[in-house]
């Protein structure tokens, strides 16, 4: 069975970034991973289109890049919030209240695991480990920590997005 996609024009600066990184690498396939993430970053998701364009690119099947699209939990086919909230629920941030500052978000937004808010604006997830381990509980906002949360610093901190949007 055969798909008709729309073709996907990558940016400048992702062209860019592409023409750059496949010179680094012994194989093109190595740039896979840090593609789609600037994909989606740019795009918000990693749509039909998007996949194919890559798969063509990097000599891939579409079933090969979602294959990998799958395994790793940062990488979505479906659209997240302008800032995807990601909140650790591992063992060490656990200990030190992720449970109470999941449900505070959960509330404080008004979605559950894998939501969007109505407006688009913020979408919000229960990781595994974020690396912050000493300073939990700890959350990433698209690339950005934040640790030690609070309702208050979880209220600040959620300010701060809705100022930038």
């Amino acid at each position: 069975r055969f798909r008709n996609y729309a073709i996907m024009k990558f940016s400048d600066q992702l062209e860019a970034r592409f023409a750059e990184m496949v010179t680094h690498y012994p194989t093109k396939r190595s740039v896979l991973v840090p593609m789609l993430l600037y994909i989606q970053d740019e795009i918000g998701h990693l749509h039909d289109e998007a996949i194919h364009e890559v798969a063509q690119r990097l000599d891939l099947t579409d079933l090969e890049v979602r294959n990998v699209i799958s395994y790793y939990s940062m990488l979505t086919t479906k659209p997240r919030g302008k800032y995807n909230v990601q909140v650790c629920r591992n063992i060490s941030c656990m200990l030190r209240g992720a449970d109470e500052a999941i449900a505070y978000i959960k509330q404080k937004l008004g979605v559950e695991h894998k939501g969007t808010t109505p407006d688009g604006l913020f979408s919000f997830e229960e990781v595994e480990c974020i690396g912050a381990c000493c300073w939990g509980p700890a959350m990433q906002v698209n690339y950005e920590f934040h640790e030690n949360l609070t309702g208050e610093k979880v209220d600040q901190v959620l300010e701060e997005y809705r100022k930038k949007a």
